[in-house]
């Protein structure tokens, strides 16, 4: 679409913007495997639905089974050990051991006489979602209103903490709700943060070339938000995982910010005496120095006020590493903390948290990005600064309520990639995350399509701007359409109408390049377009983000979420460089849309919209829904270690590309052409 496919816009968490495996675990021997005991038609396939199995990729069916047991002492599951029989059983409301569906029983060696004997499960099996209900024992009961003392009535306090989902899933609650408020925290400084740095470092007389480098250092911490998650994963800081590393990535967002505040002026004034003192004789911008203070005197010769040098650019790019650091270590410890709760919610309310969770984020970025703007306008940078000062520190008093297990075991590091080896192996893995990536580097956007918005129909910058906040409004609508409408609907049912609708709104800038716009004004023609496809790309966002939570294992939240969310956005970074190489097919330029000559910016949108449409033959490697999903464990091609290795050699190229990227960026301003 214009611009660029809207969903590349609002890539998750908007990262990547730049453009020692262990043993096999599915040497099962011959003689102890029998394929027939693994089909889905097996008594014990509730098993394969609940997610769960031991197996020691060591030992086989003659020796005693040994278990990591470590890996599965979390909130979905428990182990018992009753004599020399070890028992998995799925946490149910019903947990008394009667019906038969409720528990797995995996005997030692010394009781393997029934038809049943030997029966072991890949690892792999113990890493994704469960379809189980919950036993109250593991997760506290959601419905508490005549224990709760509330001066609420039912119907409301039923309405804030739904009594059909645990509490601990209750975003609502004082425990949880440092959740969803920090996906708007993320919304809001998203929001904010855009024009500032957008706008503010030309308001300096920053070449392109440092302002490329500023946009470099902020982004380059998303970059290591694989690190970030695996950190927390191995390493508790206080005793907990996730809620310290949260709590210290927004006060490091915020002290950066208070520290930009105070050792510069952001004031207005700041910025029209820079520019006055840094003019050369030539008349071109020159450079200021930290040093320099100026006063302004009254014509009564007193003193009035201050003004002092607004911040150089090497400590405006070093505030924003900072700020960045904090904001992405903060942003991975919400999605850890989603991942892990997602899991917790019942089969008929999953994918409800994340959608919630998202749509306060987008909210946030809605109300944010142009409340920045008049704000930036109006009272100048130093107000923005300071709600970015001062929006992480409010978050601090939640995050210190937020309940979160303290001292839980974990497992060792080499365990962990072992289990996230596992993962990545299993077809249920590569072949939905192969469909991702292929289809978001599909959504090859029409690079040339804002300067012919700002070239022949005259867009100003204010009408530019209200189709940015356009985008965001429609981006939040197409979220909660999601959870309100199309949840139920199958994966690929959403894929297929949502990608064929966007083909045909792309098709109609061909229509308003051509001037047929049906007696509309070509703004609104154009503000309907792009509305229309940030509304899809809202629609289009959730099913990844659900199917991807349940991708990860237990324990290993943070990394791996981190790791699909990667791959993802590596993909429209791909994008990205390939709308720029095809400016060069057609003459696209300035020079010839000034001149009337608009048969390139035709045939370019037409190619563009061919490339993104051509995603949906791809959709097949798509599950239709987490049940599908599910299934493919036990299929005979999950355990691939080619496709484990492509789908890890993507994911770290892809990291490796954006961190020399960024680097150059840094160190070598200017080295892809910008202006020094």
């Amino acid at each position: 679409m214009s611009g660029g496919p809207p969903s590349s816009r609002y890539a998750f968490e908007d990262e990547l913007n730049l453009a020692n495996p262990p043993h096999d675990p599915f040497s099962i021997p011959d003689e102890d495997y029998d394929s027939d005991e693994y089909d889905n038609t097996h008594p014990d396939t509730d098993a394969h639905e609940y997610g769960e199995g031991i197996h020691d990729n060591n030992t086989s069916r003659k020796g005693p089974r040994r278990s990591r047991v470590e890996l599965w002492k979390d909130d979905t599951r428990q182990f018992n050990k009753n004599g020399q029989n070890f028992e998995m059983v799925p946490l149910s409301e019903n947990n008394d051991g009667a019906d038969q569906e409720n528990y797995f029983d995996y005997d030692s060696d010394d009781n393997d006489n029934d038809d049943d004997e030997g029966q072991v499960r890949p690892s792999h099996y113990s890493n994704f979602y469960s379809s189980a209900p919950l036993s109250s024992d593991a997760l506290s009961s959601g419905d508490d209103y005549d224990t709760s003392n509330t001066y609420l009535s039912k119907r409301i306090y039923h309405y804030l903490y739904p009594p059909n989902v645990p509490r601990e899933v209750q975003l609502l609650r004082k425990e949880n709700i440092a959740v969803p408020a920090c996906y708007l925290l993320v919304g809001l400084l998203q929001g904010l943060s855009g024009p500032f740095t957008n706008v503010y470092p030309l308001d300096l007389n920053a070449s392109e070339a440092q302002q490329t480098t500023i946009s470099s250092l902020k982004s380059l911490p998303s970059t290591f938000k694989l690190a970030f998650g695996f950190l927390s994963d191995n390493v508790p800081l206080a005793g907990y995982r996730r809620k310290s590393y949260m709590l210290l990535g927004w006060a490091i967002a915020s002290l950066s910010m208070i520290i930009l505040f105070t050792f510069s002026d952001l004031s207005v004034e700041a910025i029209a005496l820079n520019n006055e003192q840094t003019m050369n004789e030539d008349g071109s911008s020159g450079r200021y120095s930290l040093r320099h203070l100026q006063s302004s005197t009254s014509e009564f010769g007193e003193q009035t006020n201050i003004v002092g040098a607004p911040p150089s650019i090497p400590f405006l790019s070093f505030t924003l590493l900072m700020f960045g650091s904090g904001f992405w270590f903060a942003d991975v410890m919400g999605d850890s903390l989603v991942a892990e709760k997602a899991k917790l919610e019942p089969e008929s309310s999953r994918g409800h948290l994340q959608s919630t969770c998202y749509a306060c984020r987008f909210f946030g970025l809605m109300i944010a990005a142009p409340l920045s703007t008049v704000i930036y306008s109006k009272y100048g940078p130093q107000s923005v600064v300071m709600l970015m000062a001062g929006l992480p520190s409010l978050i601090l008093p939640l995050i210190y309520n937020l309940k979160e297990k303290k001292d839980v075991d974990v497992a060792s590091t080499r365990e962990q990639c072992g289990e996230i080896w596992n993962t990545v192996c299993s077809r249920a893995v590569w072949q939905p995350m192969g469909f991702v990536y292929l289809y978001n580097v599909l959504q090859v956007g029409n690079a040339a399509w804002k300067q012919f918005l700002k070239t022949v129909l005259n867009f100003t910058s204010n009408q530019l701007n209200s189709l940015l906040i356009a985008a965001y409004v429609l981006l939040w609508l197409g979220i909660m359409a999601y959870k309100k409408f199309f949840i139920t609907w199958s994966w690929r049912s959403v894929y297929i109408s949502t990608t064929l609708l966007n083909g045909i709104f792309s098709a109609l800038q061909i229509l308003l390049i051509r001037g047929i716009t049906f007696g509309l004004s070509p703004f609104l023609f154009a503000l309907g377009d792009d509305a229309f496809a940030d509304f899809i790309g809202g629609i289009q966002f959730l099913p990844t983000t659900i199917m991807m939570v349940h991708l990860c294992p237990a324990g290993s939240e943070g990394a791996s979420y981190a790791m699909f969310t990667t791959m993802s956005n590596s993909a429209y970074s791909l994008a990205s460089a390939f709308s720029t190489l095809l400016l060069g097919i057609w003459d696209v330029s300035k020079d010839a849309m000034e001149r009337g000559d608009l048969t390139g910016m035709i045939n370019l949108t037409a190619l563009t919209t061919l490339i993104q449409v051509s995603g949906v033959l791809f959709v097949g490697l798509l599950p239709r829904t987490k049940e599908d999903l599910s299934n493919l464990h036990s299929d005979p091609m999950s355990g691939s270690k080619i496709g484990g290795f492509i789908f890890l050699f993507v994911t770290f190229a892809s990291v490796l590309y954006s961190l020399v990227v960024g680097v150059l960026n840094i160190v070598a301003p200017g080295w892809s052409g910008e202006s020094r």
